[in-house]
């Protein structure tokens, strides 16, 4: 008995010494040589111009930038379940960014999430994303890297746990979550429509915040665009279960893409602000291409889109809590909202002013999920987002119990849809988050 269970621990230890040995190969990746940064001068302007639209279009700046630095400098603290991470820099210095980085290890930091010196990179880089681009667009954005100012930015601390921070261990995350493989077209589906597949599974990876992640933080693909949660914010679904009144229309789509401003679904505002921003910078086909891909993935590609009886009921709604009123949450309402939210009949804009949100239709009043009307209510929405040049005020200096009464004064009076609960204790979490943030937390 004794030497059949040496034999079985030895063969169990056996096993066990060929399985890590195994992942050791799988898991290890060689430095690739360093090299002398490339002469800005040659790049053609070309490409380094597609390289700039292409970056603004996958935000590479957003991420890449910290509050206040230097463009692509690095520093921007990513929270996870797992820790902070915080973005790197990705400027030409030599000794702080990718300055050394070869064309050849910045391919294989897109293609495989694998670093020049043969480290793996966390996922919070979207490589899950950018390995279906094209050899040409990897190019131009190498290209654009390389051309910018060096900055000088040495890396922060993250602040993941042993053993999560060890690199190698990405290997595993990979193995069961990341099986790259080029982007393939759809010969049923339009040119458009493969245009905008193309953008949206890689370059702008639309999925990265629109798609619900697993407890080990790997996409659930088959709940893709289903919608999720994102640095304090909720992205709201963009399949078929949207619950926005008004249905999204190809037009409407791509000119809230373009410019950041839908009159039946509200302004772009959070961490959706820079996406407009930098989708603006592509040419228009493209985001028109986005538009036609996401309306198919909505289900509402082909069929018209009738806004006229959300909008009738919609402009009915507003008009409650607009006169003399004796009940405390309208009255918060009619003292702070009303004066700018209120749409009368407007036969120019069809009775929903795009820069005077109707919240019937508004996608934050229509969510599960309080949070991004708590984030608007609490911080505003600054001229540099939404519609460009409009400011709507924060409201952080009205207590909870204020705010609450307000946004659910604006759920029971604007949707039939259920109450949401625990709103004192949803916004004193959307103040701590900030306040964390602002001590760099």
């Amino acid at each position: 008995m004794a030497k059949r269970m040496k034999r079985v621990f030895a063969t169990l230890a056996g096993v066990a010494l060929t399985g890590a040995a195994a992942f050791g190969i799988y898991a290890w990746h060689s430095a690739l040589p360093e090299v002398a940064r490339p002469d800005p001068a040659s790049f053609a302007p070309a490409l380094v111009q597609r390289g700039a639209v292409l970056a603004a279009a996958g935000y590479c700046g957003s991420c890449h930038t910290a509050k206040g630095g230097k463009p692509f400098a690095g520093g921007y603290a990513m929270a996870t379940p797992f820790g902070t991470i915080y973005s790197t820099n990705i400027t030409p210095d030599a000794r702080t960014g990718i300055g050394t980085w070869s064309q050849a290890a910045f391919t294989r930091a897109m293609r495989e999430g694998v670093a020049r010196d043969g480290s793996h990179l966390f996922p919070v880089f979207p490589y899950d994303h950018f390995h279906k681009l094209t050899d040409e667009d990897i190019s131009a954005l190498y290209a654009f890297l390389m051309v910018q100012p060096a900055v000088e930015a040495p890396e922060h601390e993250n602040s993941v746990p042993f053993p999560l921070n060890i690199r190698l261990l990405q290997a595993g995350w990979k193995l069961l979550f990341f099986h790259p493989e080029p982007f393939r077209a759809d010969p049923s589906k339009s040119a458009a429509w493969n245009r905008g597949a193309y953008l949206a599974q890689g370059l702008s990876h639309c999925g990265a915040c629109h798609t619900p992640r697993n407890a080990l933080g790997g996409e659930q693909h088959g709940k893709a665009f289903a919608g999720a949660a994102i640095d304090g914010w909720i992205a709201p679904p963009l399949d078929a279960s949207n619950p926005a009144p008004v249905a999204w229309s190809k037009d409407e789509l791509a000119a809230y893409l373009g410019t950041g401003v839908s009159r039946y679904h509200g302004t772009a505002a959070g961490p959706m602000a820079p996406v407009v921003h930098g989708l603006a910078q592509l040419p228009p086909a493209d985001v028109e291409a986005l538009a036609t891909y996401f309306v198919d993935v909505a289900g509402t590609a082909g069929k018209t889109v009738d806004p006229a009886p959300a909008l009738a009921k919609a402009l009915a709604a507003g008009r409650t809590g607009t006169g003399l009123t004796y009940d405390r949450p309208a009255r918060l309402y009619a003292a702070a909202c009303a004066s700018c939210h209120y749409n009368g009949v407007d036969t120019k804009t069809g009775g929903a002013h795009p820069l005077r949100p109707e919240l019937a239709l508004n996608n934050a009043l229509n969510l599960d999920d309080p949070t991004n009307l708590i984030q608007v209510m609490v911080h505003g929405i600054d001229a540099r987002d939404g519609a460009p040049g409009v400011v709507m005020p924060a409201f952080g200096h009205f207590s909870d119990a204020d705010l609450a009464a307000i946004a659910g004064y604006l759920r029971a009076t604007r949707t039939n849809k259920a109450p949401w609960t625990d709103l004192d204790q949803k916004i004193a979490a959307v103040r701590a988050q900030a306040a964390a943030q602002a001590k760099g937390e």
